[in-house]
């Protein structure tokens, strides 16, 4: 199969390179297609996140790419949308207002019992710490399970096409807080594996820990995967690449674990549609 990359960070919001740079760099690698997803805004004070004034300059550049290499490769707008119940905006009205080709739904913020608060997932590993101690009393269950909560909220009410790295709770755990082989945490895995057999969106293999060296493992890792393998749900690769040069990392070792698992198939996007592709 020709590669892709559907995941994708620029200049706009908190990648490196301009997206004609990131376009160059894919068709010297022989890229079948590339989608820039950059952060969608959240406030001012998310310096990750894209700017407001930033929307419709990224729409403007990301649709003059398409047209400028439209015979050479596959070029799509799309989004990473971070849900926060109350918080964020519905995400169909980001699709059909932008007119975006796909959507990511993420959550890197989650809340806690106050509504101007978040637990920060990325980012130095004391955000990570102090959120729990901070917002949830120092009740890591309590605050995994807002996690997923917010994940299969987002699956249910938002139906984003792509569900970006799932499991991401996990990344600054380091095996500090929980055992991800307890009981309470693979329930938790289950239930969110449930919401996904009764959607339609796909799970993103996310690649972006371990070429980061931030996890030994793919997000999500072995237990998700096989049972999204034994439940037919579907996968694509995303390596959540933040400069050019990472637009391809860990993707021939992560088909290589999807063909060990017993994956036959990975979804990609083409002329408007997701579709299913032999691996």
């Amino acid at each position: 199969m020709k590669y892709f990359s559907y995941h994708t960070h620029s200049s706009y919001c908190d990648g490196k390179g301009d997206p004609e740079e990131y376009i160059k760099e894919g068709i010297n690698l022989g890229m079948r297609a590339i989608g820039f997803s950059s952060h969608a805004p959240l406030n001012e004070n998310v310096p990750w996140a894209m700017k407001s004034s930033r929307v419709k300059p990224y729409l403007n550049e990301i649709n003059r790419l398409k047209e400028v290499y439209q015979d050479e490769i596959e070029v799509y707008l799309s989004l990473e949308l971070d849900y926060i119940p109350g918080f964020t905006k519905p995400f169909k009205s980001w699709k059909e207002t932008l007119g975006l080709d796909y959507t990511i739904g993420s959550v890197h913020l989650v809340k806690g019992d106050s509504n101007d608060e978040f637990w920060f997932l990325d980012g130095p590993d004391t955000n990570y710490s102090e959120g729990i101690q901070k917002l949830f009393h120092g009740d890591v269950e309590q605050a995994v399970s807002a996690y997923f909560g917010q994940v299969i909220e987002m699956i249910e009410t938002q139906k984003p096409d792509v569900i970006g790295h799932v499991d991401k709770v996990k990344m600054n755990n380091k095996g500090r807080f929980f055992e991800e082989t307890e009981g309470w945490y693979l329930n938790l895995l289950n239930k969110t594996l449930n919401a996904f057999e009764k959607s339609d969106c796909i799970v993103e293999v996310n690649t972006r820990g371990i070429y980061k060296k931030k996890s030994p493992k793919l997000f999500p890792d072995d237990y998700f995967l096989k049972e999204c393998c034994k439940r037919n749900i579907s996968v694509t690769i995303g390596t959540d690449a933040h400069q050019p040069t990472e637009l391809l990392s860990h993707f021939d070792e992560t088909i290589k674990r999807l063909k060990q698992i017993g994956f036959k198939q990975v979804s990609v996007f083409h002329k408007g549609i997701w579709i299913k592709e032999s691996i």
